[in-house]
């Protein structure tokens, strides 16, 4: 389907001939039409009020719309992230600011920039919109967009009976400047240029922008949507282009929480641009476009210490992304994989719709993208957790499900007033192991449990530490356990059992079972108060939080003359027999009952 090329030569009604051939193509009718009168007829009357073309318009199709949110299912549909952040709320009783302050410094720190050259906006969306009402005469100014891109230029310049250009990408999704110097005219005020692009993932060259900034030098905004660029990695034409605002006053940058930060649900995002653009821009902004909830959510969010836990969960993205663009171009039926520099890849297949259902049988959903120009039969693939990859991968080699289930991953973020903390563990890899508690010696016995019983383990934690360290050990203990229980499953084909193990002069016996029931004997007599910085009462809180919320029997007896030893040979014995308990040695439930 070609798109519409428009041009100042062609006249106003060859451009609407065009465009209404184009829109009747994909599903659209902007002309009154019997249909159109019949939905009069059977309404209240009141839709006769409305603009005409609203009436007419298909509204935006999210990918919640097209999928539903049936459980149960895989959605790797919206480009979403697969972990989740540190969130909270406060405040929710009064109105927030239409710019709240302290959210307004957060985005400066973050982004780098000025407080009057930032419009905090509900997610990249409004942004785009408040810049077509604000810039676009209706019925008589246009935009252009770069096809294939994202729909909700197009969409939110349609509702404001804004003219929509196209300037198609390239055959290798590349800014063409021919093209978009042949789609402007005297009415057009706003170019819009999505990178990375959206849905094809590729960052546009930064060269290119920056002439096309030039070259609409006092004639329309260039809007550079960097949704996705913190996927892109740093320097060169991956790095935001947020600093080159100094050098072109035409330029605005749209960044939002949604994608890189995990945070789609709460809305928030934003606009960067000169301070007199933003002023028109909060003209037409909503009094209060951030409730509190939101607000409190993007300022921990936006804290140091989660901004460097998202940053590494970002990169553990690239890398399984990279991971998956290899294996996709192994599975039958897909012809070519884009590189991305996104969340999600672009593949091109034999049969778009018949891929998609591949994977809607196994679970997972994906987005067709080939309505989209230039891109053939299209899916867009999201870049999940482990877990969900390896589903999709199963799902589309024709694996059971099963078989992918038997990852035994999971994923745990806990937040109090006291601690917030977040463990992954993978119980079929031996590495790699990281672990930050704030507490040293606290962090050399957890790795000790997970040297020893043999599985990956990511625990992060920030704690209340200047009042002192037992709520971060306890928390930990709590979040480790209910991630090891998580990863589990329904714990078929494990030894169940384990036992251990001597250190030097003490001697420490653990028996564990993890049999769905929560018990503990714990005997230990330790001569110090404390080792390191960590205290021996604690010790048996430990092991308490770590059967309960694994639901085991666990018992600990140690005795011995060295306090670090007798300590250390409680975590080491524990992950010994852990080891012993969790390995997997055939598919039957170690019960004979049936579940455990």
């Amino acid at each position: 389907m070609a798109p519409i090329q428009s041009s100042s030569c062609l006249s106003r009604k060859c451009w609407i001939d065009a465009e209404q051939n184009y829109l009747s193509q994909i599903g659209l009718n902007k002309m009154h039409t019997a249909k159109t009168a019949q939905i009069r007829t059977a309404s209240t009357g009141m839709i006769g009020r409305a603009r005409p073309e609203i009436v007419q318009m298909k509204g935006y199709s999210s990918a919640r719309s097209l999928a539903g949110d049936e459980a149960g299912l895989v959605y790797l549909d919206a480009n979403e992230c697969a972990y989740e952040p540190f969130v909270g709320a406060r405040n929710l009783a009064r109105y927030s600011a239409q710019q709240p302050t302290e959210l307004q410094r957060a985005f400066c720190d973050w982004l780098d920039v000025s407080s009057r050259n930032l419009t905090i906006t509900r997610g990249a969306d409004e942004a785009i919109d408040c810049l077509i009402r604000g810039f676009c005469e209706p019925g008589a100014d246009n935009i252009v967009i770069c096809p294939p891109t994202f729909a909700m230029y197009a969409q939110s310049a349609m509702l404001q009976s804004v003219e929509v250009r196209h300037a198609p990408l390239t055959a290798y999704f590349g800014l063409d400047p021919t093209a978009i110097a042949m789609a402007m005219d005297e009415a057009t005020k706003l170019v819009f240029v999505c990178s990375p692009n959206n849905p094809t993932g590729n960052v546009m060259n930064a060269g290119a922008i920056a002439n096309l900034c030039v070259a609409c030098d006092g004639r329309a905004l260039v809007v550079v949507d960097e949704t996705y660029i913190e996927y892109a990695g740093e320097g060169g034409e991956a790095g935001s282009l947020i600093p080159a605002l100094e050098q072109f006053a035409n330029l605005v940058i749209l960044r939002t929480l949604s994608k890189s930060h995990a945070a789609a649900g709460i809305r928030c995002g934003c606009a960067v641009a000169a301070a007199d653009i933003t002023g028109v821009m909060q003209k037409v902004l909503a009094p209060y476009p951030v409730p509190q909830p939101v607000m409190s959510a993007a300022l921990t969010i936006l804290e140091t210490g989660n901004q460097q836990r998202l940053a590494a969960k970002r990169a553990e993205v690239i890398v399984r992304r990279d991971d998956v663009i290899t294996a996709l171009g192994e599975i039958e039926g897909i012809i070519r994989v884009w590189p991305s520099d996104a969340n999600f890849v672009l593949v091109e297949a034999l049969d778009a719709a018949a891929l998609c259902q591949r994977a809607r049988e196994g679970g997972v959903v994906l987005r067709n993208q080939s309505h989209q120009h230039g891109v053939g039969e299209a899916v867009r693939i999201s870049i999940g957790s482990a877990e969900e990859m390896a589903r999709l991968l199963a799902a589309l080699r024709g694996e059971t499900i099963a078989s992918a289930e038997q990852n035994r991953q999971h994923e745990i973020v806990r937040k109090t007033s006291e601690t917030a903390i977040s463990v992954a563990v993978d119980l079929d890899r031996a590495g790699p192991i990281s672990i930050d508690t704030g507490i040293g010696f606290y962090d050399h016995m957890l790795d000790q449990i997970a040297k020893h019983a043999g599985f990956a383990l990511t625990l992060e934690c920030e704690g209340d530490l200047e009042i002192d360290p037992h709520h971060s050990i306890e928390d930990c203990a709590i979040a480790l356990g209910q991630a090891i229980r998580g990863a589990l499953g329904d714990k078929r084909g494990i030894g169940r059992y384990g036992f251990c193990l001597p250190m030097d002069e003490a001697l420490v016996t653990v028996a564990l079972d993890l049999s769905g029931r929560f018990h503990l004997d714990f005997k230990a007599d330790f001569p110090q108060p404390m080792v390191g910085d960590l205290p021996c009462d604690m010790v048996g809180h430990v092991f308490r939080s770590l059967a309960e919320n694994m639901q085991a029997n666990l018992h600990i007896a140690v005795t011995g003359e060295n306090c670090h030893h007798m300590v250390e040979a409680c975590f080491k014995g524990f992950g010994r027999a852990l080891r012993q308990a969790i390995r997997q040695d055939g598919s039957e439930m170690p019960s004979t009952k049936g579940t455990l």
